[in-house]
Protein backbone atom coordinates (compact mmCIF):
# COMPACT_ATOMS: atom_id res chain seq x y z
CA UNK A 1 0.00 0.00 0.00
CA UNK A 2 1.50 3.31 -0.69
CA UNK A 3 -0.10 7.12 0.85
CA UNK A 4 0.27 10.45 -1.01
CA UNK A 5 -0.29 14.00 0.98
CA UNK A 6 -0.41 16.60 -0.95
CA UNK A 7 0.53 20.24 -0.21
CA UNK A 8 0.89 23.93 -1.52
CA UNK A 9 -2.31 24.89 -2.94
CA UNK A 10 -4.09 27.98 -2.44
CA UNK A 11 -5.09 31.05 -3.90
CA UNK A 12 -2.53 33.29 -6.01
CA UNK A 13 -3.26 35.75 -8.78
CA UNK A 14 -3.20 35.72 -12.63
CA UNK A 15 0.78 35.47 -13.41
CA UNK A 16 1.95 33.64 -10.11
CA UNK A 17 3.47 31.22 -9.16
CA UNK A 18 2.50 27.68 -7.02
CA UNK A 19 4.50 25.09 -6.10
CA UNK A 20 2.80 21.77 -5.40
CA UNK A 21 4.41 19.09 -3.11
CA UNK A 22 3.39 14.96 -2.99
CA UNK A 23 4.76 13.28 -0.66
CA UNK A 24 4.69 9.03 -0.53
CA UNK A 25 4.83 6.85 1.94
CA UNK A 26 4.65 3.20 2.20
CA UNK A 27 5.92 0.61 -0.51
CA UNK A 28 7.05 3.43 -2.73
CA UNK A 29 9.88 0.87 -4.10
CA UNK A 30 7.17 -0.94 -5.66
CA UNK A 31 5.66 2.15 -8.17
CA UNK A 32 6.56 3.10 -11.85
CA UNK A 33 5.91 6.90 -11.83
CA UNK A 34 3.80 9.53 -10.53
CA UNK A 35 2.16 12.36 -11.42
CA UNK A 36 -0.79 15.37 -11.06
CA UNK A 37 -3.91 15.72 -12.56
CA UNK A 38 -6.40 17.91 -11.87
CA UNK A 39 -10.45 18.08 -11.89
CA UNK A 40 -12.88 20.61 -12.11
CA UNK A 41 -16.57 20.39 -11.31
CA UNK A 42 -18.55 18.46 -14.64
CA UNK A 43 -15.30 17.42 -15.97
CA UNK A 44 -12.78 14.41 -16.38
CA UNK A 45 -9.72 14.73 -14.34
CA UNK A 46 -6.81 15.18 -16.66
CA UNK A 47 -3.22 14.93 -16.39
CA UNK A 48 -1.44 17.49 -15.89
CA UNK A 49 2.49 16.02 -15.90
CA UNK A 50 4.03 13.09 -14.91
CA UNK A 51 7.14 11.70 -14.29
CA UNK A 52 8.73 7.79 -14.12
CA UNK A 53 11.67 6.44 -11.98
CA UNK A 54 13.80 6.85 -14.89
CA UNK A 55 13.26 11.07 -15.10
CA UNK A 56 11.15 10.55 -18.43
CA UNK A 57 8.97 13.43 -18.13
CA UNK A 58 5.30 13.86 -19.91
CA UNK A 59 2.95 17.55 -20.19
CA UNK A 60 -0.23 17.96 -20.99
CA UNK A 61 -0.47 20.35 -24.02
CA UNK A 62 -1.63 23.41 -21.27
CA UNK A 63 1.39 22.89 -18.84
CA UNK A 64 4.04 22.88 -21.26
CA UNK A 65 6.40 26.11 -21.03
CA UNK A 66 4.70 26.91 -17.49
CA UNK A 67 5.14 24.28 -15.12
CA UNK A 68 7.58 21.73 -14.12
CA UNK A 69 7.39 18.21 -12.71
CA UNK A 70 10.36 16.81 -10.91
CA UNK A 71 11.54 14.85 -8.28
CA UNK A 72 15.87 13.91 -6.57
CA UNK A 73 15.07 10.15 -6.43
CA UNK A 74 11.89 7.49 -5.56
CA UNK A 75 12.29 8.11 -2.41
CA UNK A 76 12.00 12.00 -2.21
CA UNK A 77 8.59 13.87 -2.74
CA UNK A 78 7.50 14.91 -6.49
CA UNK A 79 7.06 18.62 -6.96
CA UNK A 80 4.79 20.67 -9.22
CA UNK A 81 6.11 23.98 -10.15
CA UNK A 82 3.39 26.04 -11.19
CA UNK A 83 4.15 29.43 -13.54
CA UNK A 84 2.30 32.14 -15.57
CA UNK A 85 -0.21 30.61 -13.60
CA UNK A 86 -3.88 31.49 -15.62
CA UNK A 87 -7.69 31.58 -14.12
CA UNK A 88 -8.24 28.33 -16.30
CA UNK A 89 -5.72 26.51 -14.26
CA UNK A 90 -8.34 26.72 -11.34
CA UNK A 91 -8.78 23.13 -10.22
CA UNK A 92 -8.49 20.26 -7.84
CA UNK A 93 -5.44 19.03 -8.10
CA UNK A 94 -4.48 15.16 -7.24
CA UNK A 95 -1.53 13.58 -6.65
CA UNK A 96 -0.82 10.18 -8.55
CA UNK A 97 1.09 7.62 -8.32
CA UNK A 98 1.25 3.99 -10.47
CA UNK A 99 2.33 0.70 -9.30
CA UNK A 100 3.01 -2.42 -11.40
CA UNK A 101 0.76 -5.34 -10.44
CA UNK A 102 0.07 -8.97 -11.81
CA UNK A 103 -2.72 -11.32 -11.53
CA UNK A 104 -3.49 -14.35 -13.15
CA UNK A 105 -6.27 -13.46 -15.00
CA UNK A 106 -5.17 -9.26 -16.35
CA UNK A 107 -1.51 -10.09 -16.50
CA UNK A 108 0.67 -7.39 -15.42
CA UNK A 109 -1.49 -4.03 -15.20
CA UNK A 110 -1.15 -0.22 -13.69
CA UNK A 111 -2.76 0.24 -10.40
CA UNK A 112 -3.44 3.92 -9.67
CA UNK A 113 -3.01 5.76 -5.95
CA UNK A 114 -4.18 9.13 -5.50
CA UNK A 115 -4.15 11.50 -2.85
CA UNK A 116 -6.90 13.45 -0.86
CA UNK A 117 -6.89 16.43 -3.07
CA UNK A 118 -5.56 19.76 -3.16
CA UNK A 119 -7.66 23.27 -4.14
CA UNK A 120 -5.79 25.55 -6.39
CA UNK A 121 -7.59 28.91 -7.34
CA UNK A 122 -6.32 31.22 -9.53
CA UNK A 123 -8.28 34.70 -9.35
CA UNK A 124 -7.38 38.37 -9.06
Amino acid sequence: QVQLVESGGGLVQPGGSLRLSCAASGSIFSLNAMGWYRQTPGKQRELVASITNSGSTNYADSAKGRFTISRDNVKTPVYLQMNSLKPEDTAVYYCNAVEARYSNTKGWYDYDYWGQGIQVTVSS
